[in-house]
């Protein structure tokens, strides 16, 4: 009899902790990140942010910065490799200030040395250079709504029969800001 409550007891002890513990969660798998070799630094940004997201979706694996650092560096190649393999060597130095201390000191490590060291001067003379391309559609489109909008408000009769008849050629769009001037006076 004794044996049976103590089996009970046990169940009803493994129930209620089972109950008190989360569920468990599988975070999905994420693709790995592309080797970095150092050759090409437009790719330097990619590489860390690929990093950052398996660490984000991992927070029970990568809760340390040496396990985020030991992870990242088994994707360095080529002069990247090279680089990194000296740090490798003395693993064991606890000193905040080495490398493999901090994730933080990393990133800065390589984009300081296999970065673009121009990238938001780059990035800025993009944004300087862009321009609108072919819009003529969009602005014939814009402008025929616009002179309508402005007949029904002006109260211009003829102004349809202007841009329908004879008169109209595809100049007017052109001088249409002088022309919807001129309309305007006629408003009172």
């Amino acid at each position: 009899m004794q044996q049976i409550t103590q089996i009970m007891d046990n169940c009803q002890a493994a129930s209620s902790s089972e109950a008190s513990r989360p569920p468990a969660f599988k975070t999905p798998s994420m693709e790995s990140p592309e080797c970095f070799d150092g050759t090409q630094p437009f790719k330097v940004r990619s590489f860390i942010q690929s990093f950052q997201l398996i660490f984000h979706n991992d927070l029970a694996n990568f809760s340390q910065d040496r396990k985020k650092l030991l992870y990242a560096t088994s994707f360095l190649i080529g002069r990247a490799s090279k680089w990194i393999k000296a740090y490798l060597s003395n693993l064991t130095n606890k000193d905040q200030s080495y490398l493999f201390n901090s994730w933080k000191l990393f990133e800065s490590q390589l984009f300081t040395l296999f970065g673009d060291p121009n990238e938001f001067r780059k990035a800025e003379a993009e944004l300087d250079s862009l321009r609108m391309k072919k819009v003529g559609m969009y602005n014939y489109t814009f402008l025929i709504s616009e002179v309508w909008s402005q007949e029904l408000e002006i109260g211009v009769k003829d102004l349809s029969s202007m841009i329908s008849g004879k008169d109209f050629h595809p100049g007017f769009w052109i001088n249409w800001p002088a022309i919807l001037q001129e309309l305007t006076l006629f408003k009172t």
